[in-house]
């Protein structure tokens, strides 16, 4: 599993890796976690609100700090 934050680098941006992070840890997901902070690659994703969650190339939150029980359901635990 390959797991995106897209974001310029904010406090937001942070806030939401630490809860994947958490999310992954609670549930013993094993997944690469990559923050994405270049405008273009960000772009390339179709979004324009940060931050962003892809997993495993599918956006699945734009704009906003997603809740740890939604990204728990976004990694299938």
């Amino acid at each position: 599993m390959e797991i995106k934050i897209l974001g310029p680098g904010c406090a937001k941006c942070y806030q939401v890796e630490k809860l994947v992070k958490e999310a992954l840890a609670e549930t013993g997901t094993d997944a690469a976690v990559e923050h994405v902070t270049d405008f273009k690659k960000i772009a390339s994703y179709g979004v324009f609100g940060t931050p962003s969650v892809v997993v495993d190339g599918k956006v699945k939150s734009v704009g906003k700090i997603p809740k740890k029980e939604e990204i728990k359901t976004w990694i299938g635990k």
